[in-house]
């Protein structure tokens, strides 16, 4: 197989980007958790402030997959990072080196971009991405964990006063 075609997402992908976010979640086991919509997606890649990037890979003339990313910043480096929000790969389209390149395209950016760190999570029954990752260089870090705020829990700590 050629190498897939990995380039910056355009606005005319986001019905297909949205489409694999949706797979992804189903893959999960956590389709109920989606509440994003298309123009969720266009106003966080494309709006007025972007909050997000991604790439979409291309296979066969079709999105193949795509790796969505945001920055971040480390005090401790003192230096910016890059944080892979998903990275996904339709399912009857793995093992063709798609993930791969998508993930290699991430770190080149980073490593543009003078990034200390590339970090993501992945779900600790997923072995076979664990596996994937660790192909790579990357480590699970086992003694940290992910620390979230719904909705609720933010509007609530913001109205809150300290007295």
């Amino acid at each position: 197989m050629h190498s897939p075609l990995i380039r910056p997402a355009e606005l005319a992908d986001v019905p297909a980007i949205h489409t694999l976010i949706c797979e992804l979640a189903e893959f999960e086991k956590l389709s109920h958790a989606v509440v994003s919509t298309e123009d969720c997606l266009r106003n966080a890649l494309f709006g007025e402030k972007p909050s997000a990037e991604a790439l979409v890979a291309v296979a066969s003339e079709a999105p193949a997959g795509f790796a969505l990313f945001f920055q971040n910043y480390s005090t401790f480096v003192g230096k910016p990072g890059i944080y892979l929000e998903d990275i996904y790969v339709k399912e009857s389209l793995r093992g063709r080196g798609i993930g791969a390149a998508l993930l290699s395209s991430v770190a080149r950016i980073a490593a543009q971009r003078d990034c200390a760190r590339l970090e993501w999570s992945v779900l600790d029954w997923n072995r076979e991405a664990i596996g994937f990752y660790e192909k790579f260089g990357a480590g699970v870090l086992p003694d940290w964990r992910i620390v979230r705020m719904e909705k609720s829990a933010i509007e609530a700590l913001a109205g809150r006063t300290t007295g």
